[in-house]
This record gives C-alpha cells, structure tokens and sequence, in this order.
C-alpha cells in the first residue's frame, strides 16, 4: 500500500531521523526496531509482511504433515537464519543450503540438519564444510563427482570425522550430478569405498519442472523427472544402501511430489515469500494465477521526482530491484502503474490509461519478479506487521566473505 508523503515526513522530523552526513547503513543497524514504522524506514529497503509469511510458513507444515512428507526447506531463498528458524519451529527436518556461506550462517545460528544441496570442488571449501560437521553432526553434503567424494573423503579422514551425504542425482536439470540408474549405483558403491563417508540416500531437483505454466503439464513434468530418481533410490536400496532419504522438489511442485510413492522430503523455497515469476504458473484449482502462497516479500521506495507529467521516479533501480527475468516489478495497492529500468539507482513508473500518478514523496511497495536474486541485494529485512516494524533480520548469508 502506498504511504502518505505527509505521514513519512512528519514522522522523519518528529523522529529527528536522517542528518545530511549520517551514514544510512549504520543509521540502520542501530535502529531500536520497536520505534519504527514504514514511513522511516530508509528507502529502498526490503520488507517482509509477517501475516502473509507466517501464513505461508504454516500452510507448507501443514500439507507437509498431512501428505506425510517431511520439508526441508531451501534457504538460497531467504539467506536469512531468523527464517530458518521459524521454519525449523513449524516442523522442518533441517534447511538446505545452496552455498557454503550459508550452510555457515545456518549453523552458526543453531540450526540443525543442513544439507548442502551444490556441488564443491575446492579443497578450502570442503574443509569448511567438515569443519561445519564437526560442530554439527547433523550437516550432510550431497555428492555428484568422484572428485568430490575423494576431497571429501581426505578432509574427513584428515579430521577424524563422518560424513553424510546423499548421492546427487540430474534428472533432466543438466548442471549438477550424476545421471540416475545405474552410474548413480556405481558411484554410491565409489562412496561405500571410502570409510568416512555414508549414504543416506538421494538428492533431485527438477528444476525444468517447477515453473511449467499449467499444473497439468507440470505435474507431467515432475512425476517424470522425480520417478527417475524413485527408481535410483530403490536400485541403490535393493543393492545394500541404506538410502533411506530421497529430497527434493520446488514451490511449484510442493503439491505434486509429496504425492510421488518414494519422495521423503520436500526442498521447498520460494513459498516463504513467492514471487511474480511464481504467480504466473497457475494453480491446481486457481487458474491461471498460482495462489497458493501470499505475497509476503516487497521492497519499499520513495518517489523522488515528478517533473514530468507522465512519468515519476523512483529510488530503486537495479541495484534494488533484480531485473533479470522477462517480468517486471509490480506496483502493490496502485493498479495501472508499469515499472521501467531507469538505471542503477532509479526506477521510472509510467501510467496506464485511467490512472493515476503518485507524487513525489509517496511510497510505494513492490512485488518482485524472482525473489531469490532480489535478498541478494540487501543485507537486512524489514519485518513488518501493518505499518509496525517487528524486527531487523540480518541477511546473513549472502556473500561469499561471510564465513561465521
């Protein structure tokens, strides 16, 4: 909803808030969250709506347990340990984590269970994933390559400790892992040749399938890729694995690979904050908008100039917004306004017909296009209830430099 320029800055004076030399970044980071709202938060600035969030937290638990699938959800969405352990209290099994930064920055923070979803191949990074299991015995890895078992199996052998993992399965990805069947066996029995290493079974991500428009054709699409990894888990079982995990599947599948006979747990990230990219897909009874999730994830920005009479514009350009996908920004609560690239800094919102400009000093919320890339522009979330800020949430994973 847009803020009233009037409210904004009254509230900046009455609050004595920014000095022309005051440094927004730790201006930020000392704010006492209990005396701010929206209309002083400085723009851009990434925020997350608590109702929708926690609604979006408890609807996945709840089909979760009800589909009799655990979830382990993604934390390459969120990058953001005070998420993790919210879901971690509604019931999930551990979180995911795309990077070792991340894995870091979740057992650091007490979270338990961490499976590391990518791929690593350099010697620094696989010393401190086991430096990671060592803390936390509960940390897998999934594996795709023989050269990663083989650093992987030095390190824990250099540092006295076992590892699990899960073999890394590519069921029509093409980027990462081993094809299923029977080059998934061999390299499962390549693991069993190294005595620090044990399997837990299986990791899939059909990532071609997650955001086919359609659920019909999506659910096509899933059951066709998930069963390729079904039948690995049941082949490395049968031949004396003891694959007892087989994780995966996507916001967009949630519904369709809990019902997949074999699947044990869900890899969902998404769902937490969703995105337009996510809307488009269409839902299994909701049409062609997939609604099954709310938007909870905007980022605010003011409007800074008015000169021309159609067109204003807006502090968030693409260093605040991602922009990388073929969908745009979407203006939340002024229908009829269309995002446009002005720039690093700017954004530029031109009217439909029969609507109305904001002014300058307006703010105004915007859904993002793909909401994983879009926390990787900031370093703290705005959580908010109404116009109330609840909390600061550090986004504490986001760079490789951040290693505790």
């Amino acid at each position: 909803m847009p803020v009233n320029r009037r409210g904004f800055l009254a509230a900046g004076v009455a609050a004595g808030l920014l000095t022309h030399w005051e440094n927004t970044v730790t201006f930020a980071e000392n704010l006492d969250p209990t005396n701010l709202i929206k209309a002083n938060i400085p723009t851009p600035a990434l925020l997350v709506d608590l109702e929708a969030f926690e609604s979006n937290v408890k609807s996945m638990a709840e089909h979760c347990r009800k589909s009799g699938r655990g979830f382990r959800p993604h934390a390459k969405t969120h990058k953001c340990p005070e998420i993790a352990k919210r879901q971690m209290a509604a019931g999930a099994l551990g979180i995911c984590a795309a990077t070792v930064p991340e894995a870091e920055a979740l057992v650091a923070a007490g979270i338990t269970g961490v499976l590391l979803t990518s791929p690593i191949v350099e010697p620094a990074k696989i010393a401190r994933m086991i430096a990671l299991v060592k803390r936390e015995k509960t940390t897998m890895l999934s594996v795709g390559h023989p050269l990663e078992i083989e650093l992987l199996s030095q390190a824990a052998a250099a540092a006295g400790v076992d590892v699990d993992v899960l073999v890394d399965v590519d069921i029509g990805d093409r980027r990462t892992g081993i094809l299923p069947g029977q080059p998934a066996l061999e390299l499962a029995q390549f693991i069993a040749k190294h005595k620090r290493l044990h399997i837990r079974g299986v990791q899939s991500y059909a990532g071609h399938a997650s955001h086919v428009v359609g659920w019909e054709a999506r659910e096509k699409s899933s059951r066709e890729a998930m069963g390729k990894s079904v039948a690995t888990r049941e082949l490395l079982n049968k031949s004396g694995f003891d694959a007892d995990i087989l994780s995966g599947g996507s916001t967009g599948t949630y519904n369709i690979d809990s019902t997949i006979d074999g699947v044990t747990e869900l890899q969902v990230g998404s769902y937490v904050f969703m995105d337009i990219d996510y809307r488009r897909i269409g839902g299994k009874t909701s049409g062609e908008n997939y609604s099954d999730f709310q938007h909870s994830l905007t980022v605010l920005a003011t409007v800074v100039n008015a000169t021309h009479p159609d067109r204003v514009s807006v502090d968030a350009g693409t260093k605040a917004l991602d922009t990388t996908t073929n969908w745009k920004p979407e203006a939340k609560g002024w229908p009829g306004l269309n995002y446009n690239r002005g720039g690093d800094e700017f954004g530029i919102l031109t009217l439909e017909p029969g609507a109305k400009l904001p002014r300058i000093g307006d703010r105004i919320e915007f859904i993002v296009p793909h909401c994983d890339p879009n926390v990787s522009l900031y370093d703290r979330i705005y959580a908010t209830r109404g116009d109330k800020v609840e909390a600061i949430w550090p986004i504490a994973a986001r760079r490789e430099a951040r290693t505790t």
